[in-house]
């Protein structure tokens, strides 16, 4: 991994400009150009705000952890987390399969390819946090110190889905029905990532086997939305246990994707 880290330095430039084009692609011929990329998130955001606390009036049941009136706070922190993971899933698988030509012809470490993908939704991340800001001044949220969270958020998840779209983006060549799974597989990490609901409630859930929280807790995405909700609101910061679960899975999965990646790697150039 330390060859390819030096390999992908050198190659910083190259890397760049796959994220430019990338970019660039997606909004071409656009005339709201980046401002596609925060409407479906803010939609997704109001249509359960309106769900949960405008329809059902759930707002009470998340006293203690969300301030009454700052749901969509919590909320829209969660999904713009997501928006940059479900982006990745999506277009992580075709990272290889989608760049035949400059895959061999370009004498660059192929890794560019998917972790350009990563950083490329990234940038759209990122252009959520001033929505997120308005926000938060719309329904009186303080800005504190633990608004410094959110780069350690943003680098956890960079970890974890660097580690993703290497993975996918290599099997996805050897086995192309990878890509029609991501749909169903987005779906179920938005449901079982505490994004529309406080985590608190999972870890007092009576009907909840202990066995079942500790699975869900080992997923590392758990970790990486808490953080970026602490960022907003401190009272929900992961433990010391969560957060170095949440560590140690991201780093295991970069290691688990970088391995396959690298041991794919000739079958997958035959096969493109």
């Amino acid at each position: 991994m330390t060859a390819s880290a030096v390999g992908l330095w050198h190659a910083r430039h190259v890397l760049w400009y796959l994220v430019r084009r990338d970019l660039a692609l997606k909004y071409q011929q656009s005339f709201m150009g980046y401002l596609w990329s925060l409407l479906e998130p803010l939609g997704i955001g109001l249509i359960y705000y309106f769900v949960f606390i405008v329809v059902i009036g759930r707002d009470g049941a998340f006293a203690g952890t969300i301030p009454p009136g700052q749901y969509i706070l919590y909320l829209m922190s969660g999904i713009f987390s997501y928006m940059w993971t479900s982006g990745v899933l999506n277009q992580a698988t075709g990272a290889l399969t989608g760049q035949k030509a400059l895959i061999t012809t370009m004498r660059v470490p192929r890794e560019v390819f998917p972790i350009g993908r990563v950083i490329a939704r990234s940038a759209e991340f990122l252009a959520g946090l001033p929505i997120l800001a308005l926000i938060a001044i719309w329904v009186g949220a303080p800005f504190t110190p633990w608004l410094l969270v959110i780069p350690l958020a943003m680098l956890t998840q960079a970890v974890f889905l660097t580690g993703v779209a290497l993975a996918l983006s290599s099997l996805n060549v050897m086995l192309r029905d990878i890509e029609r799974f991501m749909s169903m597989i987005g779906r179920l990490i938005f449901y079982s990532s505490p994004i529309l609901y406080p985590l608190a409630l999972v870890e007092t859930a009576d009907r909840l086997p202990e066995w079942a929280k500790a699975v869900y807790m080992a997923n590392p995405l758990v970790g990486i939305v808490e953080l970026h909700h602490a960022a907003w609101f401190p009272s929900v910061a992961p433990t010391p246990g969560l957060l170095a679960t949440c560590v140690t899975g991201c780093v295991a999965t970069l290691a688990l994707g970088w391995l396959v990646f690298r041991r794919l790697e000739s079958a997958v150039l035959k096969e493109l």
